[in-house]
């Protein structure tokens, strides 16, 4: 089985920067691709952003592009996720989740998640 561990949440001021982490460990060699998404406080799981592991591959959703980074250290068995700008909006649970084949936005096509971590956005 494979496991993920999501760190680097926190409080930020509007404005400002966090980098997200999530290390995978187990049978990683079943893990095609990884992403990112997020869930606030009485609403769904959204896609935040999602990257192949093994080729040149990365998947943003419109709220995120430009402000937000993907990566991968694949060394590490590790993704990142940079993000900067944040907004009050960008306050929810990150969770990280795994999957055997391609990047995808499409939640319900994850294998396995992390336990997620909490971020928060405000003054």
């Amino acid at each position: 089985q494979v496991q993920l561990v999501e760190s680097g949440g926190g409080l930020v001021q509007p404005g400002g920067s966090l980098r997200l982490s999530c290390a995978a460990s187990g049978t990683i060699w079943r893990i095609a691709a990884m992403g990112w998404f997020r869930q606030a406080p009485g609403k769904e799981r959204e896609f935040v952003a999602a990257i192949a592991l093994s080729a040149p591959v990365t998947r943003y959703s419109d709220s995120v592009k430009g402000r937000f980074t993907i990566s991968r250290d694949v060394a590490k068995n590790t993704i990142y996720l940079q993000m900067h700008n944040l907004k009050p909006e960008d306050t929810a649970v990150y969770y990280c989740g795994g999957r055997k084949r391609g990047a995808t936005s499409e939640s319900n096509e994850y294998d396995v998640w992390g336990q997620g971590t909490q971020v928060t956005v405000s003054s």
